[in-house]
């Protein structure tokens, strides 16, 4: 049974020591302790554009169909809540006891209560679905299994939960813009996005870059969102096809045998191109997908297919590059609808017709670079 004296709540729990500085502990709590010690870390950016969080918005049909179960009869919740404590919880074992295992040991653990600032002692890593399913619901009382480990670093809670989720429909927005702040080893689906997901964070926060606060993400304020028109995802798979093909204009700034990566060469380049972009359509630059399929993922994947074959072959890239490539994307400029009309070589597909379908960005893409071609061939 739980003892809470001098604001410290003590729980029966199991240690597992499962690798040197790593332990992990098996408890229960109820509705309403998990409701007084864990908070939510929601994924957001502080003012200095930091991120800080990770925990995806509440799903409040998933929430409230595990509400109504929990109000019904015969329940069984075996699903562990995943938390973690600060390091001002303690493990203590009883005296005179010895455990028959070396790594497992049954004691208490004791939590410290919230104080006069409401600061909570733990963050709900995996689980905050059930957490707000079990507030809503008449069973508060009822002991709920929870895994936890001791740590006082929002990277490790970050690890933890990508590896937690690796495996269930995680919004693809929310890891891509997670995964740059992940400093370990990744499972391999996820290290291929790293470095794409770290260029796209960069496209979006540098005051010089022509995406500056264009980037929807799942931390994108909703006052600043009106503005945020093109998705994160589409940026990643720009970067991510160009990176990861040895035709693209990104892939000699990523070595593979060491894994490093030229940032600020990938920058340039990318500055300078889609600067070129910005300046060759701004009647379709930076206005919602619905009104321009530029900023559509279509659009940008297209463009980026172009971008591999204006800039594979470029030696300069930099602000006084732009002008240069500029003249590039002219020749293209004529075959382009992003905004009106119809896209004639495409069986007269309207411009509102063009969807982020693998089909259309092969057509689309294709159009462009040929486009792009007769024309370099008849300036010859």
């Amino acid at each position: 049974m739980a003892r809470s004296r001098n604001k410290v709540l003590t729980k029966p729990a199991i240690r597992l020591q499962q690798s040197r500085g790593n332990t992990l502990y098996l408890l229960s709590l109820s509705g309403d302790e998990l409701l007084s010690l864990a908070d939510v870390s929601r994924v957001s950016r502080n003012g200095t554009g930091k991120l800080i969080g990770y925990q995806r918005p509440e799903v409040k049909k998933h929430v409230k169909d595990i509400t109504q179960y929990l109000n019904g009869s015969d329940v069984l919740f075996p699903n562990s809540i995943i938390l973690a404590f600060s390091s001002k919880a303690r493990f203590k074992r009883p005296t005179g006891t010895r455990g028959r295992h070396p790594a497992v040991s049954a004691g208490y653990l004791e939590i410290p209560l919230p104080n006069g600032n409401g600061r909570k002692p733990a963050w709900i890593v995996d689980g905050q679905q059930r957490v707000l399913a079990i507030s809503k619901s008449k069973r508060k009382d009822m002991q709920v299994p929870v895994s936890a480990f001791v740590t006082d670093e929002i990277e490790t809670q970050r690890d933890q939960f990508l590896r937690v989720n690796n495996a269930k429909p995680l919004p693809s927005g929310l890891i891509t813009e997670l995964l740059p702040e992940i400093d370990t080893v990744l499972p391999s689906n996820m290290a291929a996005r790293k470095v794409p997901a770290a260029v796209c964070d960069l496209l979006n926060q540098d005051p010089k870059s022509p995406f500056h606060g264009l980037v929807k993400r799942p931390s994108t304020p909703v006052e600043l969102r009106r503005r945020a028109v093109v998705k994160d995802t589409s940026i990643v798979k720009m970067v991510e096809n160009s990176i990861s093909s040895p035709s693209g204009c990104l892939f000699p700034y990523r070595n593979l045998a060491t894994g490093e990566t030229d940032f600020t060469a990938i920058k340039r380049l990318l500055f300078t191109y889609w600067q070129a972009v910005k300046e060759s359509f701004p009647e379709a630059w930076g206005k919602p997908p619905s009104s321009s399929r530029l900023m559509h993922g279509a659009g940008i994947l297209a463009m980026g297919r172009l971008m591999d074959r204006i800039m594979a072959t470029r030696t300069s890239i930099g602000p006084r590059a732009v002008r240069g490539v500029r003249r590039e994307i002219q020749l293209v400029v004529p075959a382009c609808h992003w905004t009106s009309g119809r896209w004639k070589e495409l069986d007269g597909m309207a411009w509102n017709e063009i969807q982020n379908v693998a089909r259309h960005i092969r057509v689309l893409s294709n159009l462009l670079i040929r486009a792009y071609l007769q024309e370099k061939g008849a300036a010859r």
